[in-house]
């Protein structure tokens, strides 16, 4: 765990960011009291593209029709 002050971290941000990008836990305190945690986002899922299957799936005509086998459970 790194901790610093506000105004130590107000003059290094780039380097605090760097620091929790690398794994390491960063605490910023007021007053040698413990105040906020700096941590690293998870990384934004990529945005879905739907109709990219399209024209690769082929659907039989009679796709719904009765199967045979299971006529007698059907009535």
């Amino acid at each position: 765990m790194y901790q610093v002050n506000i105004h130590e971290a107000k003059t290094n941000l780039s380097k605090l960011i760097q620091k929790v990008i690398n794994g390491e836990e960063v605490i910023i305190a007021k007053g040698n009291k413990p105040l906020v945690k700096l941590i690293q986002l998870d990384s934004p899922k990529p945005e879905r593209k739907l109709g990219t299957a399209e024209g690769l799936i082929e659907i039989a005509a009679d796709f719904d029709a009765p199967i045979e086998d299971f006529l007698e459970y059907m009535n």
